[in-house]
């Protein structure tokens, strides 16, 4: 049972509470930061009614008001930096993929935008002096991407200082470089990496839902969920919804879906990692045509936003092209077997 007893709120009894948790809004803040016509439309209560109880939620919860720069200072300080384990990404994105933030990867095919999903997968359940937040992850998969031999592979690849210091911790007995002592270790990665496949952009937004219970009923577990992947956010969409006629639509959709996305993350202090697909602008006629999809509804919403793109053999170049606080700038990887790694 929340710590915030819903049935407080004017207006709301125990059959309207019940509806309230069912919808997922199971605390005052949760309510707070809805509007009424959501709330409206999935908890079935009237527009009116819903307005009075997210307003009284706002005072209880003493959320819409103003703060000074230092609180603001003060509560970034909670927000945790998931390393990619690659000095000269972690020093373009200022420490690693934030928490509390919907950080956009995106490239045509082969660019390497699941690679770096399974690897995060990873490193976040790593302890935090390796770069981790000792975290489970939630993987959205809409192209059936996930490939639990890549974690496997991406595991064995890790220093093997980082594994001496994981088996340690999960209490696994045997040496690196045991075959069994190693797939021991990978069924205790995979048991914290929960996979869910969409099939299509409405299923999709069903699984952001199913992802925000998770990520609820997992805040006080020895794991809790500190990384949501979606591979890929567009996909779906950019299938369903074909034509300028539809377009508008599927903007509409697609940006609940991202806030739906935010809210989980500033909820439960997880890092948003989002793929996303790309086209080519004909209309250029100098530089790099390659343009993310998703239009500006995309790209107002992201946080850091992240631009792969090949080059020789295994290299790939990775772009930071948006953030708040920091210039764009560029740097290079390898995708090897052992997952991502120094150039």
């Amino acid at each position: 049972m929340p710590e915030d007893d819903l049935e407080d709120l004017p207006g709301v009894g125990p059959a309207t509470a019940d509806k309230l948790m069912d919808s997922g809004f199971e605390s005052y803040q949760a309510i707070a930061v809805a509007s009424p016509g959501e709330m409206s439309n999935t908890a079935d209560v009237g527009e009116s009614t819903a307005a009075d109880i997210i307003n009284a939620a706002r005072d209880a919860a003493d959320i819409g008001g103003f703060e000074t720069g230092s609180t603001v200072l003060e509560r970034r300080e909670e927000i945790g930096k998931l390393s990619w384990l690659i000095p000269e990404v972690d020093d373009l994105l200022g420490g690693g993929i934030e928490t509390q933030s919907i950080t956009e990867v995106y490239g045509e095919f082969g660019s390497g935008k699941s690679q770096v999903t399974h690897q995060m997968a990873v490193n976040v359940q790593l302890p935090k002096e390796h770069g981790g937040l000792e975290g489970a992850c939630i993987f959205i998969d809409s192209e059936d991407t996930f490939r639990p031999e890549r974690i496997d592979d991406m595991i064995r690849g890790l220093d093997d200082e980082i594994i001496a210091d994981l088996l340690e911790r999960r209490e696994i007995e045997g040496s690196p470089g045991d075959d069994d002592t190693m797939d021991a270790l990978l069924d205790s990665f995979l048991d914290h990496i929960h996979v869910a496949k969409a099939f299509n952009s409405n299923h999709q937004i069903l699984l952001a839902e199913k992802a925000k219970e998770l990520a609820r009923d997992n805040e006080d577990a020895e794991f809790p969920v500190r990384l949501l992947c979606v591979d890929s956010l567009t996909a779906h969409f950019r299938a369903e919804y074909v034509g300028r006629g539809e377009l508008a639509e599927r903007q509409q959709k697609l940006n609940k879906h991202l806030h739906d996305l935010m809210r989980i993350g500033d909820l439960y202090n997880t890092a948003v990692l989002v793929t996303n697909q790309v086209a080519s602008n004909p209309d250029s006629y100098f530089g790099d045509p390659t343009q993310p999809i998703g239009g500006n509804i995309l790209g107002h919403t992201s946080t850091f936003r992240m631009y792969l793109r090949k080059s020789k053999g295994d290299k790939r170049i990775v772009r930071l092209v948006d953030a708040p606080n920091l210039a764009d700038g560029e740097a290079v990887m390898r995708v090897q077997d052992g997952g991502l790694k120094p150039e």
